[in-house]
C-alpha cells in the first residue's frame, strides 16, 4: 500500500484522509477522516467517524510526523474495549458527547422543546469536517433534526487549544438550551486535581487533592467571575508541581456564571471541560436563532505547572491587541485620599509623583455628581460642580504638564438608588428593587438598548473632554437575581457588557482600560480580549500579595497584572510591612503607587524614586520573560524568576512570608538558565538588601558579585541570606557581565 498524501499541510495542521481499503483491514464502513492539528510541541489528533460527531483520539505531546498508517493505527489503539455489563459494542466519547453515545457522564449538550429532552444523533457531512490552514483551525458543522452544531478546534503557535460551539435552532418551535460546554479527554496517568477559591482580598486561593471518580461540577452564581472563581481546573500526573509533572488545564474566557466540570468514569476516559453555566430560560432560541460558547481554553504541559503558565502567556503576548508599549508607573489616588477630592492636595499629590518618576495618574472614585461617599451618585457620570467647579480640567493640565498621562475610574454598571438616573429610569435596574443592596448599589440592565446606549455616550464624552489615557472599570457587587422581564439574564448581560467595551475602544483606539471588580473578581481571558490589564485584588498588603499574584501568574503575564506599593499598614489587613518588602513585592507585575506619598519621608521618596528606576530599567525583561516558581527546600519562603528569551539574563525575588525551621537559609538553585554560561549575580543595585537574621551574611552579598556557570546556578546555587518575615531579596543575573 502506498501512503495516501497530506491534503493540505501547514506548521499547524495536517489533514489526512483515510478510505477502505483492503490492505488496512477496515471494512467498508469503517473508512473516515482524521485530522492532526499541532504547534508549539502539542498535538491534537481527531477522527470523524462514519457516523456521529468526531472523537478526540490524544490531546497532549507532539506525536511528530506521523503517516497514513500510523493515523490508522492510532484510530484503531485507541478503540474501546466491550465491558461487562455495559453496552454490546464500542462507543465514542465525542467532542459533544451524550446518552445517544453511550455517555452517563454530564452531557455536553442540554436542551429541551415544550418540555420534551431533545436527544440528538448527529450526523456530519464531508463538507462538515474542514480546515483553516492559515489559523491552525479546525471547524465541525452537524446536523440533526432541528439543529445545527458549529464546532471550531483552534490551536495556537503556542500550543494552546481554544473550543467553542454554537447550537442552531433550525426547528420551527423554541428550544430551551440548558447546557453547552467544551470537553476533552484526559490521560490515564491523571490523578491529582487542582483549582482556586478565595474571597475578597484573598482571590485564587489554591486546593488541590486527588482525583474522584463520579461526574464532578463547580459552578459559579455570582453574575461575574467570582473572588471565588475555580479560575483554571488542573488534572495531573502524581505529585505534579510548578516544574514537573504533565498536567492538562481548561479555563473559561467568559466574565459570568461558569461551569468548570471533570468526569471520572469507570467505562471512559477522563473529561476536563468548561462552559456557561446557563440557569433554566436563560436561554430560549426561536426558529433561526444561535448561541455560541464562549472560548474554552485548553492547555497541556509536560513541565508541570510553570509549562502550562508559559504556553499561556505566549499565547496572550502573540495577540495583536496585546498591550506594546512599557507599562507605565501608575500613581492611584484611592488609598491617598479615598472621597476626599481637593484640587490642592491632588495637585501636591501629582507634583510628588512625578518627582519620584510615577508616568501615569489615575484620579479614582470620588469625582462625579454627589459622589462624597458610596452610597449616593453611581450613574450619574457628570462631573460634580461643587466639588470640581471648573470639571476636571484643573487636575488634568497640572498632571499632563508634569509629563504624566491621566486616567479616571468609572463604575458604569452600577447604580445607587440615590442617583438622579435611577430616580428618571427605575426601569434600567437589572435586579427587582426587592433584591438586597451590595455595598448599597444595583446593577443596570446593558440589555436594553437605552440603557447600553447611555452609558456608552457617557463615558465616550468625558474621555472625548478630557483625552483620557486610561479608565479603571470597577464593578463592586455580585449580580445576585439579575432578571430581564422575568427571565435570568446574567448571560446577555455579560455579552452586553463585552459589546460596550468593545464599542468604547472602537471609538477610542488609544484609550486603555483596567479590569477591576472588588479587586479580583472579573480576572479571565474573556475580558482581557478587552482590556490591557486586571486589578488583581483590592489588598496591597505585600504577605496576601505574594500568594494572589503567584497564582494569578499561572494565566497571566506579569504585564497584565496591576500591582501596587500601599501604605505601610495595608487598609485591608491592618498588617505593617516595610518599604523595601513592598517594593520588591510590587516590582514583578504592572508596578504601581497606592499611597499618599505627600505624607512620605524624604528617605523614603528617595527609595521609590530608586524603586521606580529599578522598574523602569528592568520592565523590558519582566514583561517578556518565560515565569518560573521554584522550590526553595524552605516552606516559608517563596522564589520566583523571570529569565529572558535569549537566556542572558533574569531577575530573582526570594521573599519570606513565615519563619522556617532552620538556622540556616537554603541555597537559591535558579534553573532555566544556559548550563554553559558564565554569569553575574548580584542584587540589584537600585534597592536595599535585608538586613536578615544572619550575625554573619554570605560573604559574596557584601563582597561583589559572583560569577559562576548556569550550571552551578541550577545545580548547586547560591548561600541566600536568613530573611525575616516581611524582607525580601531582588536579585539580577547576567551573562558576560
Amino acid at each position: 500500500m502506498t501512503e495516501p498524501r497530506a491534503v493540505a499541510e501547514a506548521p499547524h495542521l495536517r489533514q489526512i484522509v483515510t478510505a477502505p481499503d483492503a490492505a488496512t483491514g477496515l471494512g467498508p464502513d469503517e473508512g473516515g477522516k482524521t485530522r492532526m492539528l499541532w504547534a508549539g510541541g502539542v498535538s491534537v489528533v481527531v477522527h470523524l467517524p462514519e457516523q456521529g460527531l468526531p472523537e478526540v483520539l490524544h490531546w497532549g505531546r507532539d506525536l511528530g510526523d506521523l503517516g497514513h498508517g500510523d493515523f490508522e493505527q492510532l484510530r484503531r489503539a485507541r478503540t474501546r474495549s466491550v465491558s461487562a455489563s455495559a453496552l454490546d459494542a464500542p462507543w465514542p466519547l465525542t467532542l459533544v458527547p451524550g446518552e445517544p453515545d453511550g455517555w452517563e457522564g454530564r452531557p455536553g449538550l442540554a436542551a429541551h422543546r415544550a418540555g420534551r429532552i431533545q436527544h440528538v444523533r448527529w450526523t456530519v457531512a464531508d463538507s462538515g469536517f474542514e480546515t483553516d490552514v492559515d489559523t491552525g483551525t479546525l471547524h465541525v458543522r452537524a446536523e440533526a433534526p432541528g439543529l445545527l452544531l458549529r464546532s471550531e478546534l483552534r490551536l495556537d503557535d503556542a500550543g494552546v487549544l481554544r473550543i467553542a460551539h454554537e447550537i442552531v435552532n433550525t426547528a420551527e418551535e423554541p428550544l430551551s438550551l440548558a447546557a453547552l460546554e467544551a470537553v476533552m479527554p484526559v490521560d490515564d496517568r491523571a490523578a491529582d486535581v487542582l483549582d482556586f477559591t478565595g474571597r475578597w482580598t484573598r482571590e485564587r486561593a489554591p486546593q488541590r487533592g486527588p482525583l474522584a471518580q463520579g461526574s464532578r461540577v463547580r459552578e459559579t452564581r455570582r453574575g461575574r467571575t467570582g473572588h471565588d472563581s475555580p479560575f483554571t481546573l488542573v488534572l495531573g500526573t502524581p505529585g505534579f508541581d510548578s516544574a514537573a509533572g504533565e498536567v492538562w488545564a481548561v479555563h473559561l474566557a467568559w466574565s459570568g456564571d461558569a461551569v468548570y466540570r471533570h468526569d471520572a468514569l469507570p467505562e471512559a476516559r477522563t473529561l476536563l471541560g468548561a462552559g456557561p453555566l446557563l440557569r433554566p430560560g436563560e436561554i430560549e432560541l426561536a426558529p433561526g436563532e444561535s448561541f455560541r460558547t464562549p472560548d474554552a481554553v485548553f492547555v497541556w504541559s509536560d513541565k508541570g505547572l510553570d509549562g502550562l503558565g508559559e504556553r499561556v502567556h505566549r499565547s496572550l503576548r502573540s495577540r495583536a491587541s496585546h498591550p506594546r508599549e512599557p507599562r507605565p508607573v501608575v500613581l492611584n489616588t484611592w488609598e491617598a485620599v479615598y472621597f476626599k477630592h481637593d484640587l490642592d492636595r491632588l495637585e501636591a499629590l501629582a507634583r510628588t509623583a512625578a518627582e519620584i518618576g510615577v508616568e501615569r495618574f489615575v484620579l479614582d472614585d470620588g469625582w462625579f455628581l454627589g459622589r462624597r461617599d458610596d452610597s449616593a451618585g453611581l450613574g450619574d457620570w457628570t462631573v460634580d460642580p461643587g466639588v470640581w467647579p471648573e470639571g476636571l480640567h484643573p487636575i488634568v493640565r497640572t498632571v499632563r504638564s508634569l509629563g504624566m498621562q491621566f486616567g479616571l475610574w468609572f463604575e458604569p454598571e452600577m447604580v445607587n438608588p440615590d442617583s438622579d438616573l435611577v430616580r428618571e429610569h427605575p426601569e434600567w435596574l437589572l435586579q427587582p428593587p426587592s433584591t438586597r443592596a451590595w455595598r448599597g448599589q444595583y446593577a443596570l440592565d446593558l440589555t436594553r438598548p437605552e440603557a447600553f446606549e447611555h452609558l456608552l455616550k457617557s463615558i465616550s464624552a468625558l474621555v472625548s473632554e478630557y483625552g483620557l489615557d486610561y479608565i479603571k472599570w470597577d464593578q463592586n457587587r455580585d449580580l445576585i437575581e439579575a432578571v430581564h422581564d422575568g427571565r435570568a439574564n446574567v448571560h446577555k448581560h455579560t455579552a452586553a457588557v463585552y459589546r460596550l467595551l468593545d464599542r468604547l475602544r472602537a471609538l477610542h483606539p488609544k484609550l486603555e482600560i483596567e479590569s477591576c471588580a472588588s479587586g479580583g473578581a472579573r480576572v479571565d481571558l474573556g475580558v482581557l480580549d478587552r482590556t490591557d490589564r486586571v486589578w488583581a485584588s483590592d489588598t496591597n498588603d505585600p504577605i496576601e500579595r505574594l500568594a494572589i499574584q503567584r497564582w494569578t501568574e499561572l494565566l497571566l503575564p506579569l504585564e497584565l497584572i496591576g500591582s501596587h506599593i500601599g501604605p505601610p499598614t495595608a487598609h485591608t489587613t491592618h498588617r505593617a510591612s516595610g518599604l523595601d518588602f513592598r517594593i520588591a513585592t510590587a516590582l514583578f507585575g504592572s508596578f504601581g503607587i497606592e499611597w499618599d506619598i505627600t505624607s512620605c519621608t524624604p528617605e523614603e521618596l528617595d527609595r521609590l524614586r530608586h524603586a521606580i528606576a529599578c522598574y523602569r530599567r528592568l520592565r523590558g525583561l519582566l514583561h517578556s520573560g518565560t515565569v518560573s516558581h521554584f522550590d526553595t527546600g524552605d516552606d516559608g519562603t517563596t522564589a520566583t524568576a523571570v529569565v529572558s528569551e535569549d537566556r542572558t539574563r533574569a531577575v530573582v525575588r526570594v521573599a519570606r512570608h513565615a519563619t522556617g525551621n532552620r538556622a540556616l537559609a537554603t541555597a537559591l538553585r535558579v534553573p532555566g538558565l544556559d548550563p554553559e554560561v558564565r554569569y553575574r549575580i548580584a542584587p540589584v543595585p537600585e534597592l536595599q538588601a535585608p538586613r536578615g537574621l544572619d550575625e554573619v551574611p554570605p560573604p559574596w552579598l557584601s563582597q561583589g558579585a559572583l560569577r559562576l556557570p548556569g550550571s552551578v546556578l541550577a545545580d548547586v546555587g547560591v548561600q541566600l541570606p536568613l530573611l525575616a518575615p516581611g524582607e525580601a531579596l531582588v536579585l539580577e543575573i547576567a551573562s558576560g557581565a
